[in-house]
């Protein structure tokens, strides 16, 4: 049985009957994600060695496309689960790699402070050393699963190296000095737990550190980013997915009493379908190109990296937008689930690094200038 095979069921009997709840009660998807790691798809991406699938990330992108068709906050969690997991699986320990593979350990990223904004590869956090461990300082404004993740994928400013811009370090949720000051109350994704995570004094190891001190951002840009930017898009990708599905029934399945014609009788209607579906198939195009842009090493990988999050982030905006037109009145009724995936779209686009900071990225780099 194939991962998607495997998957299917739990979306249909699991993830998306428990969506409405999910987003309603801002309540973390907790069922989905054991039943998920029951089934071995948190260690997707984990070497066979620990036990993991040994799949990559074309199949890791496909797993949060479909879970985002029903329920995007399920979507994110994964990914950003996926997104630690890749670092971890590179640079961490056996063991919390076996675990992952095990599906008995979610990690996520904690990376978004207030003082860097979307640049999130110039942490404000600090590492101190201190003997043979480190102190961490710091205030991460968004982490996602962030009082449900088993560990956090930390950015601080380098320990020693004043070359680098960031060392990453591998922390034990429940360390001593970890809190969550508030909990999150949004408008979109409200099951993914995104909330702030605030370090005082947590001290660590220093076999926590998961590359070179002052590594941090190139690990962000050369490992982590191609994983999380083709994540980002594939939940967008996702979205607008399961917003044209529902759309779509309810514009041949919605009537005119006095003429007994449908919605989609209306060619305005049709033409709007027409430019959704367009701009959905448009991002899943650049995404599958980006996917083997980089499994082939081609030259331009890193463009289209910088290209896949913003393309689909937009597209999942201009799509639930025109679904909102197209079903008028009715995609606003929860039952519909439109209005739902219409708010969980808003995300992509202002998750570091936005929209607005990748289209400054790839004019640099179209004008041979360096990204930072």
């Amino acid at each position: 049985m194939s991962y998607l095979e495997v998957l299917e069921p739990l979306v249909r009997s699991l993830i998306a009957p428990e969506a409405p709840q999910t987003d309603q009660l801002a309540r973390f998807p907790r069922a989905a994600l054991d039943a998920l790691g029951e089934a071995g798809l948190l260690g997707l991406i984990s070497a066979g060695e620990v036990g993991g699938m040994g799949l990559g990330l074309e199949q890791a992108c496909q797993v949060v496309e479909r879970i985002a068709r029903d329920c995007p906050s399920t979507a994110m969690v994964v990914t950003m689960h996926y997104a630690g997991a890749a670092l971890i699986e590179k640079y961490g320990p056996a063991e919390i790699r076996s675990a992952i593979a095990r599906g008995e350990h979610l990690t996520t990223l904690a990376w978004s402070e207030t003082g860097s904004r979307s640049h999130f590869w110039a942490p404000v956090g600090t590492a101190r050393p201190d003997g043979d461990d480190f102190v961490l300082n710091g205030n991460k404004s968004m982490v996602t699963s962030a009082d449900h993740a088993d560990s956090y994928v930390w950015s601080s400013r380098p320990a020693h190296t004043p070359q680098g811009a960031s060392t990453l370090w591998l922390v034990d949720s429940r360390a001593q000095g970890l809190q969550c000051p508030a909990a999150f109350d949004g408008l979109g994704l409200r099951g993914n737990a995104s909330a702030p995570v605030r370090a005082e004094a947590v001290r660590v190891p220093a076999s926590a550190m998961l590359g070179a001190d002052g590594a941090g951002g190139d690990i962000m840009n050369g490992d982590a980013l191609p994983v999380f930017a083709n994540l980002v898009a594939s939940t967008a990708i996702g979205i607008a997915d399961g917003t044209l599905q529902r759309a779509t029934q309810h514009i041949t399945a919605s009537r005119f009493a006095e003429s007994g014609e449908a919605l989609c009788d209306l060619p305005t209607i049709r033409a709007y379908l027409a430019r959704a579906q367009l701009r959905a198939d448009q991002a899943r195009t650049l995404r599958d190109d980006t996917l083997a842009a980089l499994a082939t090493g081609r030259a331009d990988a890193m463009l289209r990296v910088l290209e896949v999050k913003a393309a689909a982030a937009e597209a999942a905006l201009d799509v639930t937008d025109t679904a909102m037109r197209m079903c008028g009145g009715a995609a606003f009724r929860k039952e519909a689930g439109i209005e739902r995936l219409f708010r969980d779209a808003r995300a992509a686009s202002i998750m570091g690094p936005t929209s607005d900071v990748l289209y400054d990225f790839i004019g640099r780099a179209l004008c041979g200038l360096p990204l930072a």
